[in-house]
């Protein structure tokens, strides 16, 4: 890693530190940065370069942290590339935002033509949020769906239909593990509530 990328991603980190203070992963109380880095290592680890890494550490910031003005600092600040994957793991950029049916349906729709590099950090993105649900599943039960606007019915449909559409585009060794960690997810709901 050379001293440029370095300081980009300690400067992404920090900003992502900042944007991100005070919120907590859903129904947690886990700081949401946990969130972010293991975005980020995700990506990493699957052969992103250093505009991917660092969008993944700031790829929820447009929602959560400002709409269009902070996209445009990212442009700013980390340059065309890495804004443009930010916006392209964006699905709402007000607050409150659009209905979350026809925000999902939207994302999903979406993938089919994302770049090669939005589709690494949603993936990753994916990935990491099912692997926490499963985990939060897990212990705490049922319960568990009622932190999430989706539901378990929802939420069930999202991950399924996300597993869809980037095995349409791309069938990586990175869908592959969102595959799975879906289906251990799917298992656990009927195992513990009995429906399909």
């Amino acid at each position: 890693m050379d001293s440029t990328y370095q300081e980009r991603l300690k400067s992404a980190f920090a900003r992502a530190v900042e944007w991100h203070a005070g919120q907590d992963r859903k129904g947690t109380g886990i700081p949401y940065v946990s969130h972010l880095m293991a975005v980020s290592a995700i990506v990493m680890e699957n052969g992103g370069g250093p505009d991917e890494v660092i969008a993944a550490l700031l790829h929820d910031a447009v929602e959560d942290a400002g709409g269009r003005p902070t996209l445009e600092k990212i442009r700013s600040e980390f340059g065309q590339q890495v804004a443009d994957i930010v916006e392209g793991c964006t699905d709402a950029y007000t607050t409150p935002k659009p209905p979350w049916r026809e925000r999902k349906e939207a994302y999903i729709a979406h993938v089919a033509t994302a770049s090669a590099s939005v589709r690494l950090v949603s993936a990753s993105d994916k990935l990491h949020n099912a692997r926490a649900t499963l985990t939060d599943y897990c212990r705490v039960g049922p319960a568990h769906w009622k932190a999430f606007r989706g539901g378990r019915d929802g939420s069930l449909w999202y991950y399924r239909s996300l597993v869809e559409a980037f095995s349409q585009v791309d069938r990586t060794s990175l869908v592959e593990q969102l595959d799975e960690v879906v289906t251990a997810l799917e298992a656990e709901v009927r195992k513990q509530e009995g429906v399909d």
